[in-house]
């Protein structure tokens, strides 16, 4: 979420807008978020019971705030890494190592590309790349459910909830030209495992509804439920066109997700994000050639976008057993990483490892990159001052930055348990 009162890009100015936020983010206990209205446009999208109170902690009362200057860094370093994604050299070298079904691309782009910092005061530090990035869709009503000083204010964010949801449904509708050219998107299906158990299960409510009113037919299944016969992917014999995947099994090699994947490889429907787009940029691994300037080099990576790229991405390194000891002398400086995780799952603080863990990851396919600590939010907890670890999560799509959130929580990762913790909408000042 942007929010623009005035522009200045001198180095005083910079100094400055860098210098407030941090004080904003420390100080400033204003709760904006309206939850009367939040749970009123929440329940407006078909929502069943009360979402604020099954998910407490899945938005913050606050709001948080970045600089022009750690604004310009997520763009700069967003950019660098698509062009760099985008080099020959680079797409050559991940797809020999990548799995058989990531090989194969239609061409779409991936939707929801998620791209998560942490903030310093004179930029931000990229600390993953994620596909299906889950929240947009939320965060673009919270934005709408915050209170402002004035009525000018409120119509502000109103607008840019609507010019998001505009933006995610042409996005969709980008998605399967690129593939199938000027033929109608009749039918979306979002699909996850057992989608009505999943967390975010109100989000996919929310981009059903969304889908709807924009004259597309949108259906929330799990992939056991699909068929694909005489080249057609259907549920309940219904075709689908389009496949909004919120899949955990990247590549889909699990048998229950087979319909899915046969249409995928043959090209006969449209997934996004895909196999080809996970395998492209959400490999951690890949963030050891993004942090490291001679292979830059090698690849053929213009100089601009190679120091822009050292000085967003902490440096990142795989663990192997010749290099273990060294890491683990130095694991208090590092964060340990499994190169095809998610979800912060078994990811760890060098400095809270034990021995047994240690022994998984050297055994496991693990990264090793340099700590970078978050930020801090100020809160308060019944009338006590606290404060909240905040991540910055860019949603972009084919490079361009859609939305930024935050994400407030307690513990070594973020997640969505913390009290006063949550998504949280971002201005930039």
């Amino acid at each position: 979420m942007t929010n623009n009162n005035a522009s200045c890009e001198t180095p005083r100015c910079e100094s400055l807008s860098s210098m407030i936020a941090t004080r904003l983010n420390e100080d400033c206990f204003c709760q904006t978020l309206d939850r009367e209205r939040l749970d009123y446009v929440l329940r407006h999208d078909q929502l069943q019971g009360d979402v604020l109170a099954q998910h407490p902690q899945l938005f913050s009362n606050i709001a948080t705030f970045v600089s022009r200057t750690q604004f310009t860094s997520i763009k700069n370093a967003i950019e660098a890494i698509e062009r760099t994604i985008a080099l020959p050299a680079f797409n050559d070298s991940v797809m020999h190592e990548a799995h058989s079904h990531a090989r194969v691309n239609h061409g779409p782009k991936g939707a929801f590309m998620g791209y998560d910092f942490h903030l310093s005061t004179d930029g931000a530090r990229l600390i993953e790349i994620n596909t299906n990035a889950g929240g947009a869709f939320l965060n673009a009503i919270l934005i709408g459910a915050q209170k402002a000083c004035c009525p000018p204010m409120e119509d502000t964010l109103h607008s840019q909830t609507q010019k998001l949801f505009d933006d995610f449904v042409s996005m969709f509708r980008n998605e399967w030209q690129l593939q199938r050219g000027d033929k109608p998107l009749r039918r979306i299906a979002i699909i996850d495992h057992s989608p009505e158990t999943q967390f975010l299960y109100p989000e996919f409510v929310v981009a059903q509804s969304l889908f709807n009113s924009h004259g597309i037919d949108a259906i929330i299944v799990d992939p056991q439920e699909l068929a694909y016969e005489n080249q057609v992917l259907s549920h309940h014999r219904q075709p689908i066109d389009l496949v909004y995947n919120r899949l955990t099994d990247f590549y889909l090699t699990d048998p229950i997700n087979i319909a899915l994947l046969n249409a995928y490889l043959s090209g006969n429907v449209v997934v996004t994000p895909n196999p080809y787009h996970h395998a492209l940029y959400a490999d951690k691994r890949h963030l050891i050639i993004l942090s490291d300037r001679s292979a830059l080099d090698a690849l053929g990576c213009n100089p601009d976008d190679a120091r822009t790229l050292i000085d967003s991405i902490p440096s990142t390194i795989s663990v192997t057993t010749e290099n273990a000891s060294e890491l683990w002398s130095g694991r208090k400086g590092l964060f340990f990483k499994p190169a095809c995780g998610y979800g912060s799952k078994a990811t760890y603080r060098g400095d809270k490892l034990t021995t047994k863990v240690w022994r998984d990851i050297v055994a496991g396919n693990y990264v090793a990159q340099t700590s970078v600590w978050p930020s801090e939010r100020a809160i308060l907890l019944d009338g006590v001052e606290s404060a909240l670890k905040m991540d910055i999560r860019a949603y972009s799509y084919d490079g361009k930055i859609q939305l930024l959130a935050a994400r407030l929580y307690q513990g070594q990762t973020t997640n969505f348990r913390t009290r006063g913790g949550g998504f949280a909408p971002v201005f930039i000042l």
